[in-house]
């Protein structure tokens, strides 16, 4: 998203009540990071080639785009040309201010 860019109007989304007053536009809608993060998926597969993929989760605040990620990357192994073996793990960091 470059600097000068506007976004979106936030009426055109579905935004949570608690959320309202607190936003006022959307810069990257959720089909966009959906896209997006399914292209990763088919980049991290071709990048691999047949080696072993070792996924680790950052906690907490990673869990639903690693989820969503793995998602893509299980179903290009599912119907894809080979079958990548994948292991994952989580870790759980925190920070000091």
């Amino acid at each position: 998203v470059r600097d000068e860019e506007s976004g979106y109007n936030k009426n055109l989304f579905c935004i949570p009540k608690h959320y309202e007053e607190d936003l006022e536009r959307v810069f990257i809608p959720h089909g966009l990071i959906l896209d997006r993060t399914e292209r990763l998926a088919r980049d991290i597969m071709q990048d691999m080639g047949s080696h072993h993929i070792v996924a680790l989760c950052v906690l907490k605040g990673g869990y639903k785009f690693f989820a969503d990620l793995l998602d893509h990357i299980k179903a290009l192994n599912q119907n894809g040309d080979k079958s990548v073996p994948i292991t994952v793990d989580f870790v759980r960091i925190k920070s000091y201010c």
